[in-house]
C-alpha cells in the first residue's frame, strides 16, 4: 500500500505499474509537454520528469511509496535534489546529457505511429519534419561579412548584471539576458541583416525521411537518423530520432516476442470440438482443430508454435501465438425441463455432497443476478458507505443489494 499517488498520477499510472508501463507514459507525457512543442507547459514537463525520475529509480520509489514526496524531499537514499528535466528527457531518448547539448545542435524527437502489422511485417514510411539548417545566404553569420559586432552592452556575454540595493548595505545580483542583442553576444546593423533569416543565422526546412521499420521492432524503439537534426553555428548538427509508438490491435495484443488473442467458445464447441479460422497479421488463413473429447475450458491456454512476432534482424524466428479461450455459456431455459435430465446423464457425474435430509436445521435461499459493475458505480458515487452513526441501522435494513430479474 503506497502513502500517497501523486506522483503516479502525473504520470496517468496504476501504483503497480511495471518499468515498461512507467517508460510508456513518459515517452508520451514528454514528448507532448515538451518546451519546444508546448512552451507554456513548462512546470507541467518538470512535473513529469520528477515524477519519473523517483518512480524509475527502484530505491527512490520504494522510498516515495513508504513516506511519499516529502520522504524523497528529506533525503533519505536519493537525495532532495532532482535532475534537470532537459537531461532526463535527453539521457531517456538518447541524446546524451547537458554536455553533450553544448557540443551539437537540438535534436529532433518526433513520435511515429505505427501498427501491429508494420511491426510485424516491417515496411518503409515516408516523413516530412521542420528542422533548422544553416542559412546558406549568409552562411551563418546573420548578416553580410564584416557587419557582425560585439555587443557593447553585454561586452559579448549575452547577460546583463544589474545591482539592486535591498537595505542598508545589503545588494542584490540580478542577471538577466541582454535587451540589446537577444542573448546573441553579438548586433547587426539593421540595413546588414540578412534578409533571408533576418539575423537568426538559421531557417527552417522541410526534410523527408524514409523510415525503414524492420520486422520484429517494439513500441518505444528509436530510429536515430545521425546529424540530421537542427544546426545551429558553430556546433555539430543533432539528430532526428523516431519514437514508433504501437497503435492498439482489435485482435493480437504483443507480450514480447508473443502474440496474445482472445477465442469464444460455444458449450457445444467447447465439449464436442470444433474448427475455427485465425487470420495471421501476414493476412494468412490458419485452421485451428479442437478434436471431439478434447474438452476446452474456460480460461484455457493453448498456442502455435512459430506464429507470434518476428525476432528483431532474425526475422526467420517466431515467438508463439497464444490463445485463451472463454466458454459461452447457454442462456436460462435454453432446453425443457425434462430434456435435461437426459442431458445430465451425459455428463459426468455430479460430486456427492452432504445430504439436506442431515441437516436439522437451515434456511432457505434463492440466488440473484449481481451485477458487479452496478456496485463499482455505486461505490463510486459514495453510495456504498454511510455516516458512523446509521451505519449498523442502515446494514440491518438494507444488506447487501443484488440486481433482481
Amino acid at each position: 500500500m503506497v502513502k500517497e499517488t501523486a506522483y503516479y498520477d502525473v504520470l496517468g499510472v496504476k501504483p503497480d505499474a511495471s518499468a515498461d508501463e512507467l517508460k510508456k507514459a513518459y515517452r508520451k507525457l514528454a514528448l507532448k509537454y515538451h518546451p519546444d512543442k508546448n512552451p507554456n507547459e513548462g512546470e507541467k514537463f518538470k512535473q513529469i520528469s520528477q515524477a519519473y525520475e523517483v518512480l524509475s529509480d527502484s530505491k527512490k520509489r520504494e522510498l516515495y511509496d513508504r513516506g511519499g514526496e516529502q520522504a524523497i524531499k528529506d533525503g533519505g537514499t536519493g537525495g532532495s535534489s532532482f535532475g534537470s528535466p532537459m537531461d532526463i528527457f535527453d539521457m531517456f531518448f538518447g541524446g546524451g546529457g547537458r554536455m553533450h547539448r553544448e557540443r551539437t545542435g537540438k535534436n529532433v524527437i518526433h513520435q511515429l505511429s505505427v501498427t501491429l502489422e508494420d511491426l510485424y511485417n516491417g515496411c518503409t514510411r515516408k516523413l516530412a519534419l521542420q528542422k533548422n539548417v544553416i542559412c546558406d545566404k549568409c552562411e551563418g553569420r546573420g548578416g553580410r561579412k564584416g557587419a557582425v559586432e560585439c555587443c557593447p552592452s553585454c561586452r559579448g556575454t549575452g547577460m546583463q548584471v544589474r545591482i539592486h540595493q535591498i537595505g542598508p548595505g545589503m545588494v542584490q545580483q540580478i542577471q538577466s539576458i541582454c535587451t540589446g542583442c537577444h542573448g546573441q553576444g553579438q548586433r547587426i546593423n539593421p540595413k546588414d541583416k540578412c534578409k533571408t533569416c533576418n539575423a537568426r543565422k538559421i531557417v527552417r526546412e522541410k526534410k523527408i525521411l524514409e523510415v525503414n521499420i524492420d520486422k520484429g521492432m517494439k513500441d518505444g524503439q528509436k530510429i536515430t537518423f545521425a546529424g540530421e537534426g537542427d544546426q545551429e553555428p558553430g556546433l555539430e548538427p543533432g539528430d532526428i530520432i523516431i519514437v514508433l509508438d504501437q497503435k492498439e490491435h482489435p485482435v493480437y495484443t504483443r507480450q514480447g516476442e508473443d502474440l496474445l488473442m482472445h477465442m469464444d467458445l460455444q458449450l457445444v464447441e467447447s465439449l464436442c470440438g470444433f474448427k475455427k479460422l485465425i487470420t495471421t497479421l501476414d493476412n494468412r488463413t490458419i485452421v485451428i482443430t479442437s478434436h471431439p473429447g478434447q474438452a476446452i475450458k474456460p480460461g484455457d491456454l493453448k498456442c502455435l508454435l512459430n506464429e507470434g512476432m518476428p525476432t528483431y534482424r532474425r526475422p526467420y524466428e517466431k515467438g508463439r501465438l497464444i490463445i485463451q479461450f472463454k466458454v459461452v455459456f447457454p442462456d436460462k431455459n435454453f432446453v425443457p425441463l425434462d430434456k435435461l435430465k437426459q442431458l445430465e446423464k451425459l455428463l459426468p457425474k455430479r460430486q456427492k455432497t452432504e445430504s439436506i435430509e442431515d441437516v436439522e436445521i437451515m434456511e432457505e435461499a434463492d440466488l440473484e443476478d449481481f451485477d458487479m459493475s452496478q456496485e463499482r458505480r455505486r461505490h463510486y458515487n459514495g453510495e456504498a458507505y454511510h455516516d458512523d452513526d446509521d451505519d449498523e441501522d442502515d446494514h440491518q435494513r438494507r444488506g447487501v443489494q443484488c440486481q433482481t430479474s
